[in-house]
């Protein structure tokens, strides 16, 4: 596709506030993902070029709340073998499915996965009685291949997906959850990214320059300390969304 000033325009500003908002409360894909189909970047490519940008964020955050944790290999090495596996297989979906049908998805799925990052503290409560190793291992990894799968398919909500899996139904404490998602987060979505780039589906200049501007808005939003952040994130994510829903209306 052809680039113009004003796809960065519209892009990267866009792109740095889902880091920010990502960095303080999650959701930033809610954000991220329609900057770019309402900058006129087919959608297909608009998934594609996602990923990169995104990716990048991802990066970071597990780094940086992997320093505090002892990552338990048996139980998550598996794990990020299936979500690749699944993220694999959800782009080559992805990349098969008609634009109308993608666009449809759109309007379905992210109202859902707003819903969803926004009520996730009040869906979810840390579990005190631990499950036994099985049944810890079948429902992270069966979680891992599923969401891996969606993760590459879409992507936003990924995170809220996996925290909801690993806190809410495996009873993992709250900083295990939180480190095993950004990990199984970052594996599904170098899965999906190098699909889509072996297949030249995402813009690449497109994709570096709005990685920068991701990594300024988590840095930004990371510093930041919000009690109540979603009293920010909640009309941000509905104003976008509302702006996404007229551009594929307008488009029919």
């Amino acid at each position: 596709m052809e680039l113009t000033w004003a796809t960065f325009l519209i892009v990267c500003p866009m792109v740095f506030l889902a880091g920010f908002v990502d960095a303080i409360g999650g959701g930033g894909g809610l954000i991220s993902l329609p900057a770019y189909y309402l900058a006129g970047v087919p959608i297909h490519h608009a998934i594609a070029t996602n990923k990169m940008s995104s990716t990048v964020g991802t990066v970071i955050s597990a780094v940086r709340i992997c320093k505090n944790i002892v990552i338990r290999w048996k139980l998550i090495a598996p794990a990020i073998a299936l979500a690749l596996i699944g993220s694999t297989f959800g782009t080559h979906l992805s990349m098969m499915a008609d634009e109308q049908i993608l666009k449809n998805v759109l309007m379905i799925v992210l109202p859902v996965v707003a819903f969803l990052v926004l009520r996730k503290n009040s869906i979810v409560s840390e579990k005190t009685q631990r499950l036994s190793e099985k049944k810890e291992a079948v429902i992270t990894w069966g979680a891992a291949l599923v969401i891996g799968t969606y993760d590459g398919f879409y992507g936003p909500g990924t995170g809220t997906f996996m925290i909801l899996a690993l806190l809410g139904i495996a009873h993992m404490t709250s900083m295990e959850a939180a480190a095993y998602t950004k990990i199984l987060n970052l594996s599904s979505n170098l899965a999906s990214l190098v699909t889509f780039l072996l297949n030249g589906q995402a813009v690449i200049l497109l994709g570096l320059a709005a990685g920068v501007f991701s990594i300024a808005g988590h840095y930004m939003g990371s510093g930041l300390v919000l009690k109540n952040g979603t009293k920010i994130i909640r009309p941000i994510i509905f104003v976008v969304l509302i702006l996404m829903f007229v551009k594929i209306l307008f488009d029919l």
